[in-house]
């Protein structure tokens, strides 16, 4: 589905100057490349412009032009709430329910700041002023190029911006894998690599740049992986005890779940990782299996038609039961 409710909207950008750019609790790549390359663009179009994140987000998303600039709510939230109690506009990115903002939820409803969703989840909430939401798109990412292209801006990006949407794109893709890439998505990647984005350089700095530590959590997560007896379903899962003894770090499991859906027969992977007192769940499915349906009914969560997640505030041993139970598992 597509809404898009931008009237008014350049009026009402003219008149802010003070810009917050916020997105989803646990930040991914297309969270963080889409926050960071609006940044860029909106200071270019002389705004002053504050990205403001839920908590931390992984260190493969580092090397990011503007990383070092970045509010982290959860490290410093006094300095964050005044970025955000000043700001004239506020872009809500990659998100489209308050609660998906963490303990930022609080301050971002009080906000008096004209408020902007630019999303392609499903099922937005109402209450920005102004929305951009395309669920059919394959990322943010994607979305804030088109959302420049709507207002002219697009002259406004340059190599570091093109990198960090190109990092949203190939992530929330799976480098071009999954069914939401279209030839427009190609499109828009080959006019970000126009921009001067080395492909194999920046794939390389997110996929091969990884720590010791995911190997041997991968290893013991495939070791202990569970196929339903037709094999459509496969369960992957680390406990937390397994994650602190290998070095588990923010990020570091990111794309296990799509080893699932590489089992030949597989239809849908649901990977569950163990914290204290709760287990976090991804979903993915291939074709028509809608796993947003199924983590929106039974795993607290929601997401896209073949990427979802969720929550479960549950031991890892009842989280798997459960997951059996609501899954088509027999």
């Amino acid at each position: 589905m597509k809404e898009i409710r931008l009237d008014n909207f350049t009026e009402e950008f003219e008149k802010s100057q003070r810009i917050v750019v916020t997105n989803h609790t646990n930040p991914d790549g297309d969270a963080m490349g889409s926050a960071l390359a609006l940044q860029r663009v909106l200071e270019k179009l002389g705004k002053t412009v504050d990205v403001v994140v839920p908590n931390p987000y992984p260190k493969f998303l580092w090397h990011l032009s503007g990383n070092d600039r970045v509010m982290i709510y959860s490290d410093g939230k006094k300095k964050a709430n005044a970025a955000i109690e000043a700001a004239d506009m506020i872009f809500h990115l990659d998100y489209n329910a308050y609660h998906r903002s963490a303990d930022m939820e609080e301050a971002l409803r009080a906000a008096s700041a004209k408020k902007v969703m630019i999303d392609h989840h499903q099922q937005p909430e109402e209450w920005p002023d102004f929305i951009y939401s395309d669920t059919a798109m394959s990322s943010t990412c994607q979305m804030i190029y088109e959302f420049c292209e709507l207002f002219d801006w697009t002259r406004h990006l340059d190599k570091e911006s093109a990198e960090c949407l190109y990092t949203g794109i190939i992530t929330d893709t799976g480098s071009f894998k999954f069914s939401a890439t279209t030839s427009r998505t190609h499109e828009v990647a080959g006019r970000l690599l126009d921009l001067g984005v080395e492909s194999q350089v920046l794939q390389n700095k997110i996929f091969d740049s990884q720590p010791a530590a995911r190997l041997k959590l991968l290893g013991t997560m495939l070791g202990q992986m569970e196929t339903s007896a037709d094999g459509k379903i496969v369960l992957l899962y680390l406990s937390k005890d397994q994650c602190d003894a290998l070095g588990y770090e923010k990020g570091i499991t990111e794309g296990f779940v799509n080893y699932g859906l590489s089992v030949d027969g597989a239809e849908i992977a649901c990977f569950m990782r163990e914290e204290d007192g709760i287990v976090k769940i991804s979903l993915r499915s291939k074709g028509l299996v809608d796993v947003n349906t199924l983590a929106r009914a039974s795993f607290n969560g929601g997401g896209h038609k073949n990427a979802a997640g969720g929550r479960l505030d549950m031991d890892l041993i009842k989280a798997l039961a459960h997951a059996k139970k609501h899954l088509p598992w027999d």
